[in-house]
């Protein structure tokens, strides 16, 4: 359960950014019913989510496959129960999903997939990537698809952070908060 109430959508310095999320999200989900107590944030957190998944030119099974393990390596169960339907639906398979805990003894993933992996278990890791680490996703990926993968893990490392910090949780209840913003 959330350590705080979720925010009011409604009130006149949210309604338009909650309409917005909904356009480019389908519904406010528990995340963003979080968010919105900061209007800036939620903006900017928007913003910026929105172009890690939807302008980037990284395929979106390696997107989702390093978001999945975030989650996963944070244990972030919401990010995940969010995620894993997207993944399976970029075509990552689910023995590839149930082999992430231990990926590197599975032999669903091809070199580039396990390159990719073992960058993102760095970054969330150790955050100081090891020279052979990069080397090896080098060998595998342009500049271009190594900033977006780059910014794609550390997005969501932020994401599983606040939602850890926060305690969102998929079963709780996001109807309207009465509690006022501070």
């Amino acid at each position: 359960m959330a350590r705080i109430p979720y925010a009011d959508p409604t009130r006149p310095e949210t309604a338009a950014l909650a309409e917005r999320i909904v356009a480019e999200r389908g519904e406010i989900l528990h995340l963003y019913a979080m968010l919105l107590h900061s209007p800036p944030v939620a903006e900017g957190w928007l913003t910026f989510l929105t172009a890690i998944r939807q302008r980037c030119d990284l395929p979106g099974a390696l997107r989702e496959l390093v978001i999945v393990q975030v989650a996963h390596l944070n244990g972030a169960r919401y990010e995940a129960e969010q995620h894993v339907p997207i993944a399976l639906r970029e075509g990552v398979s689910r023995a590839q999903l149930d082999a992430l805990p231990d990926w590197r003894a599975a032999d669903v993933f091809d070199p580039r997939e396990r390159a990719v992996l073992a960058y993102c278990d760095a970054m969330t890791r150790e955050i100081h990537v090891p020279p052979a680490v990069f080397a090896a996703l080098r060998a595998q990926c342009d500049p271009r698809t190594i900033v977006e993968l780059t910014a794609t893990i550390g997005a969501y490392n932020m994401v599983s952070r606040f939602l850890e910090a926060i305690g969102i949780d998929s079963a709780d209840d996001i109807s309207v908060s009465k509690e006022p913003s501070r």
